[in-house]
């Protein structure tokens, strides 16, 4: 069993939200939710079949609703970020992998 120590710096909310996350390596899109967010970072749930690593470099696709995207500008917030932990111990449960993505903006 693994024993991880805290590195939250901001509150994580939960968030049951859609995202499309980019992975360099494959050079593809992987659909998944989010679990909960903060300024600094995000957690997410994606299919079991993502080939992630900790330490691989990613964009993450928030969609908006069409209200807020005209609101906002766009139809989507994209951000970039860190893996810096790839959670795989629900995985028989609901068929996901958790990641926790440290955005790069946070990266100092």
């Amino acid at each position: 069993m693994e024993t991880y120590v805290e590195q939250r710096k901001d509150t994580r909310t939960e968030l049951n939200w859609p995202v499309s996350l980019w992975l360099p390596e494959v050079n593809r899109f992987f659909n998944g939710q989010s679990v909960n967010i903060s300024k600094s970072g995000a957690f997410l749930a994606l299919p079991v079949t993502t080939p992630i690593r900790q330490g691989y470099i990613v964009e993450i696709n928030f969609p908006r609703t069409t209200a807020l995207a005209k609101h906002k500008g766009r139809f989507a917030r994209i951000k970039s970020g860190k893996v810096v932990r790839v959670d795989r111990s629900r995985l028989l449960n609901t068929a996901n992998i958790g990641i926790a993505i440290q955005f790069i903006e946070s990266l100092i």
